[in-house]
């Protein structure tokens, strides 16, 4: 994976990278559960996935199925990891421990601006919900106030990001919750007439855009997932990473299945696949409304509205423990490393800073500078997995030679659920070659991770020369 062989970290650098020792452990089990269930939830599972049904018609399911299997198997490996190594750089620490500085300096900024930038998009999109709510605030407003209130909170001490994030995520789950069981209702005409596999077979069948129908469903699918690494950058301030870690990690099987999966498989078989309210309000209102839900679009954007302030609250925190670890691995800029009160608040103050710039640039510039960012980000996932399936390969046969009882959590059937899941992330990635939009994010991203290799390339040659 590299010419040159990374340097041994220090003492001083192995300690900062697993333990984190200016950070406190101030999120406890019930914080970590919470984060770990509702971490699932997002605003792309309540919106975003109506371009997915769209897309691939009740084919969802499937394209819901197989990314989903992808997601699991990468997280089954970032938990191996983690549980052996807590590190609130997560991923990026074992990157850098197995297969380079290069690799960990590149997996953590291009991470960090992908939560940047989401901020800006999560933010964007929560104070167009307010802005239709009360029309007097301009949206931008609303955007000012969310961002400066969430900078705020992260500020704070870690345990009020745990338990910002343990309303947010109880919310999000009753609701989707609430969601599959009045779904079941529909299904077995409990509240109207049960629909059979009408809308499963009919309006073109399930598959009605054919194969290039699945892969756009796939691909919309597979980012719909993003964000479920942030347990584990969390995991490193709770009161016991290496349990909490595996025990988030562990959970992940099922809650993926009832969440994306069971909730895809209901919206498909209650409303047509074509009907337009699914994109235009969203698969989830479109349902509760054929249901006779009363109040049911007015819920669904309250829920959405929770689900956006969560992301960006998830992302703030992130990012700037994103950007501590790597500042204190020596791969960054010294000024974000100062710490107090166990908060890393000069490098909450930078990602904020930066998630607001691209807020101004999506105003500004929303056809040039913010849709570069836009692009840049998209594939960043897609290149987190990567690192972390090489990472994985590496560490498994490290730690089974020189210790073994650090491996609590195990990836299943190792070495070949890595390599297909290996083989799974490229093929990702070769399918977003098929259509000029993806093929404009592959090109974006391109440019971001050859610029950031080469600068973590030259650093490590730099203190491989020195000795």
């Amino acid at each position: 994976m590299t010419t040159t062989a990374p340097p041994a970290p220090s003492a001083a650098t192995e300690a900062t990278a697993t333990a984190g020792p200016q950070l406190t452990h101030g999120l406890k089990q019930r914080h970590l559960s919470m984060i770990a269930l509702g971490g699932v939830i997002g605003a792309g599972l309540f919106v975003g996935s109506g371009a997915g049904i769209a897309a691939a018609g009740p084919g969802v399911i499937l394209a819901f199925t197989l990314s989903g299997l992808l997601v699991m198997l990468i997280m089954r490996m970032l938990g191996e990891m983690s549980a052996a190594h807590p590190a609130s750089g997560s991923f990026s620490v074992h990157a850098e421990r197995e297969i380079g500085p290069w690799a960990g300096l590149t997996a953590g900024w291009m991470y960090w601006v992908m939560l940047c930038c989401g901020v800006a998009a999560e933010a964007t999109a929560a104070g167009s919900i307010m802005n239709s709510w009360l029309p007097s605030v301009p949206g931008w407003a609303w955007v000012a106030v969310f961002m400066a209130f969430f900078c705020a909170s992260n500020l704070t001490a870690v345990k009020n990001f745990g338990e910002f994030e343990f309303w947010f995520a109880a919310i999000k789950i009753t609701a989707i919750v609430a969601f599959l069981a009045l779904g079941g209702l529909g299904v077995t005409g409990v509240l109207g007439s049960a629909p059979g596999t009408a809308n499963l077979t009919g309006h073109g069948g399930f598959l009605p855009n054919g194969g290039s129908g699945l892969i756009t469903g796939l691909l919309a699918s597979v980012f719909a997932y993003g964000g479920l690494e942030t347990v584990t950058i969390a995991a490193a301030e709770s009161d016991d990473p290496r349990r909490n870690v595996a025990n988030a990690v562990r959970t992940a099987l099922w809650r993926i299945a009832l969440f994306y999966i069971g909730s895809m498989a209901l919206v498909v078989t209650l409303v047509p696949w074509n009907d337009p309210d699914v994109v235009k309000l969203g698969p989830y209102v479109t349902v509760l409304q054929f249901l006779h839900v009363p109040g049911a679009a007015e819920v669904m954007r309250g829920v959405v509205l929770i689900a956006l302030l969560s992301a960006m609250n998830a992302n703030i925190y992130g990012a700037s423990r994103m950007a501590f670890s790597l500042v204190a691995r020596g791969q960054g800029p010294r000024a974000l490393a100062r710490a107090s009160g166990g908060v890393p608040r000069a490098a909450v103050l930078a990602s904020c800073g930066f998630g607001f710039a691209a807020v101004l640039a999506g105003y500004w510039w929303p056809d040039t500078v913010f849709s570069w960012l836009m692009n840049t980000t998209g594939v960043a996932i897609l290149v987190v997995w990567l690192f972390i399936a090489v990472a994985q390969l590496r560490m498994r046969r490290r730690l089974e030679r020189e210790a073994p009882e650090l491996l609590t959590v195990r990836m299943w059937a190792f070495p070949y659920l890595t390599w297909t899941a290996l083989a799974g992330v490229v093929g990702v990635l070769a399918l977003m070659t098929t259509t000029p939009g993806d093929r404009a994010q592959l090109y974006a991203a391109g440019v971001l991770v050859a610029a950031l290799s080469a600068a973590g390339y030259w650093r490590q040659r730099r203190l491989a020369a020195r000795g």
